[in-house]
């Protein structure tokens, strides 16, 4: 999972990759910790070309949480085709990421 901090990196990521997976969170915060290594391996393992991004809330990237309007962590987004397609914030499971992500990605891969 690559860190961003800079609106223009975050903004060419979306646009370059057909399906991203962004997590918001920082270090001081203990479910961004303990899911962000459940997410990098349900990308690798279940979604190959799923390309996965960091963004550290609590102290490098602040200022693009803000511009985002990220304001609780943590908070998962799934991108498609440079639209966010979902949003998961404070209280959700790895299965529900999973659940949204399995249509648009076949769909992705199909064509």
């Amino acid at each position: 999972m690559k860190t961003f901090c800079s609106e223009d990196a975050l903004s060419e990521l979306l646009k370059t990759n057909p399906a991203v997976l962004i997590l918001f969170g920082g270090p001081h915060c203990g479910v961004c910790q303990a899911i962000k290594p459940q997410l990098e391996k349900l990308a690798s393992e279940e979604f190959p070309k799923l390309v996965t991004a960091y963004i550290d809330c609590q102290e490098s990237g602040g200022k693009l949480c803000a511009v985002r309007g990220i304001f609780s962590l943590p908070v998962v987004q799934l991108w498609f085709n440079g639209q966010r397609f979902a949003e998961f914030a404070r209280v959700f499971s790895i299965g529900e990421v999973r659940t949204a992500l399995k249509r648009p990605y076949h769909y992705l891969n199909a064509g």
